[in-house]
């Protein structure tokens, strides 16, 4: 059963772009990672300040497996440690992370989990 994860960050409008530049800047970082299935990168329409990042993966294991060795990788920055080592200021001011189980999905080629 594919399991979902829901990154939920407040991103303050002055560094909407910055966060944005960012994902593009590593968009294939998540694409190879065994047990990848989705992502998207869910921009707020009006109302709050908060950006979704909705990836879906096989099992709760890969999901893990990415957290620990790919995804650090992904976020370490510039490679400097400390302020102005060339780590970049973050985008986000918060984040929550929400888990989820596939139970029911339709649309074009879907499977039923």
């Amino acid at each position: 059963m594919s399991v979902v994860k829901i990154n939920v960050l407040t991103v303050p409008a002055e560094q909407r772009e910055m966060l944005e530049k960012r994902f593009a800047s590593r968009a294939h970082a998540v694409e190879n990672s065994d047990g990848f299935e989705w992502f998207e990168l869910l921009r707020p329409v009006e109302g709050t300040e908060q950006y979704l990042v909705y990836t879906r993966w096989r099992d709760e294991e890969s999901f893990q497996a990415w957290m620990e060795g790919p995804m650090q990788a992904a976020h370490q920055g510039g490679g400097g440690s400390g302020e102005g080592a060339g780590r970049p200021r973050p985008a986000a001011s918060g984040s929550t992370l929400w888990s989820f189980d596939v139970v029911q999905q339709a649309g074009p080629g879907a499977e039923e989990a």
